[in-house]
């Protein structure tokens, strides 16, 4: 142990890190997931489907509230696929890619939405709109890294599963 740190308390602050973003980002989509399906947040949602090249015809499909509950929808189903990770990780790797997305796409919106700019000007942005928008890079590194570790644990399970699958085949040979 030198300066007070030693291995074990670095493995154990990466499981906590790994449990809470994990569980974390999931409990964020279920919630807000929840809430699309109110007015409130279809209303307040609205300018930044409205204003996106990519998701504003989503608006003219399903109108403001339509658009929400689909949105609230995908979230929820992101969260719980994020959750399943330790029982399901090829699940969680679906999950990691939805989120992935979610955030690649409300990053969009820092282009697209009216109003990210602060009135002094660049770099300065508004609380409201341009630092709620901001705060999604990190969730998107989450994300990401979330994602890869699902990768990998769905790649060791089926890893495992060909070994067993080919001791099997020898043994009943």
């Amino acid at each position: 142990m030198s300066g007070g740190w030693d291995e074990a308390s670095g493995a154990w602050i990466l499981r906590v890190g790994r449990i809470v973003i994990r569980y974390g980002l999931a409990l964020i989509f279920v919630w807000y997931g929840c809430m699309k399906f109110t007015s409130y947040e279809a209303t307040g949602i609205a300018p930044f489907i409205a204003n996106s090249p990519l998701v504003g015809w989503w608006h003219s499909l399903l109108g403001i509230q339509g658009a929400s509950y689909m949105l609230g929808v995908i979230e929820i189903a992101t969260g719980i696929l994020l959750a399943v990770y330790t029982v399901a990780p090829r699940a969680a790797v679906m999950g990691g890619a939805m989120a992935v997305l979610t955030y690649l796409i409300t990053l969009s919106f820092f282009l697209t939405t009216p109003g990210v700019a602060a009135p002094m000007g660049f770099p300065a942005i508004s609380v409201d709109v341009g630092q709620f928008l901001l705060k999604d890079l990190g969730l998107l590194g989450a994300s990401i890294w979330l994602l890869g570790e699902a990768l990998g644990a769905a790649a060791d399970r089926e890893s495992v599963r060909r070994t067993r699958r080919s001791d099997h085949r020898r043994r009943t040979a």
